[in-house]
């Protein structure tokens, strides 16, 4: 029998269609079924970002098959960190979450020589939290 997930973590930027899906496909690809992985929008995209999915295929993971979703507040609710890549006071708060905030550089728009080092930014912040989350689990 599998034993449950040590925490679930919410990754939240604007579109769902660069950082937080990036932020996500790392989680999953590095933690496995330890943690449970989520991403959502404020104001989700039509597609996720393809320089955000060749850079990610870069570093061996697959994003292609993601599509942004619409944050909700069951989304929030059902998860015990809350990471915001840049939306605002989109997202909402309940008491009893983690919240954190990661400041990134907003991928739209860019190549994927500039999308990079913000793959590379997640990354080692998924690193981090990873260690957070098994110190605490």
């Amino acid at each position: 029998m599998t034993p449950p997930p040590l925490a679930s973590v919410l990754f939240v930027c604007v579109h769902n269609a660069g950082r937080s899906q990036m932020a996500a496909g790392f989680l999953a690809h590095l933690a496995g079924d330890r943690v449970e992985v989520r991403s959502a929008g404020s104001l989700p995209g039509d597609r996720i970002n393809p320089a955000a999915v060749e850079a990610m295929a870069e570093a061996g993971i697959d994003i292609s098959a993601a599509t942004p979703k619409v944050l909700t507040s069951e989304a929030v609710q059902a998860s015990d960190y809350v990471i915001t890549m840049g939306c605002g006071d989109a997202c909402p708060v309940f008491p009893g979450k983690r919240y954190l905030d990661w400041a990134l550089d907003d991928p739209a728009g860019q190549g994927v020589d500039a999308v990079r080092p913000i793959r590379d930014a997640i990354r080692a912040r998924i690193e981090a939290l990873i260690a957070e989350i098994e110190r605490e689990g």
